[in-house]
């Protein structure tokens, strides 16, 4: 009898996902069902040039999104309240909070953002309109 090969296991390089030119951003969904059969989250890295803003303020009305902050310094802002976030810091954005990030440093942003329950760009809640203050 055959020996059984065991299944490939669920590693994806970011260099191996095509990125979306989205506003502000250029994003790459590193975890999903398709690619790794994950059933109860999405992750996904986002690269943000200096003074570039994600746009636009949007919430994830069924799930909640972690980021992580992996390079670079900016802000956050979650409903209308407004943090400074650098290298290391890791923010909830609760289900339902609008939100928004932008990078107010001299380098490029990188970000690794984390959401559960399993998220795609179809299941956000847009709020165009929406800035931070000056």
């Amino acid at each position: 009898m055959p020996e059984k090969k065991p299944n490939k296991l669920p590693i994806v390089d970011e260099k191996s996902v095509e990125a979306l030119d989205l506003p502000g951003r250029a994003l790459r969904w590193i975890v999903t069902q398709e690619n790794t059969n994950a059933q109860h989250c999405t992750m996904c890295v986002i690269q943000v040039a200096p003074g570039e803003t994600v746009r636009p303020a949007h919430s994830h009305p069924n799930g909640e999104e972690i980021i992580y902050v992996v390079q670079g310094s900016g802000r956050v802002m979650i409903d209308g309240v407004v943090e400074p976030v650098n290298q290391g810091c890791a923010v909830l954005f609760p289900r339902g909070a609008v939100h928004m990030l932008q990078n107010s440093g001299n380098e490029e942003m990188k970000v690794a953002c984390f959401f559960a329950p399993p998220t795609n760009l179809d299941n956000y809640k847009l709020f165009e309109g929406i800035e931070f203050p000056e």
